[in-house]
């Protein structure tokens, strides 16, 4: 196994042990590995293409969808102008 993927592997069983933490005690190494997949996605497309890349992309999206729901209503919500953002 190359070393993107045995990343990519060390990634998910990081965040699946991160999810079994309390909810308060998430936050920092939710956001340091949400903060580390780009880079991580970059180099499994780098090295195996970009449809294996493309699965990696949405393993991250399926993790992270609900931080990620919250950031992007957060950030049309301050774009669209209004003043009630979450």
């Amino acid at each position: 196994m190359t070393l993107s993927l045995t990343l990519a592997c060390l990634w998910a069983l990081a965040a699946t042990a991160v999810a079994f933490l309390p909810y308060r005690w998430q936050i920092v190494p939710g956001l340091a590995l949400l903060l580390c997949a780009p880079a991580l996605v970059g180099f499994v497309g780098h090295q195996h293409g970009a449809v294996v890349a493309g699965l990696i992309l949405a393993a991250v999206l399926s993790l992270f969808r609900k931080p990620l729901a919250y950031l992007a209503r957060r950030g049309l919500a301050r774009l669209s102008g209004r003043k009630d953002a979450p």
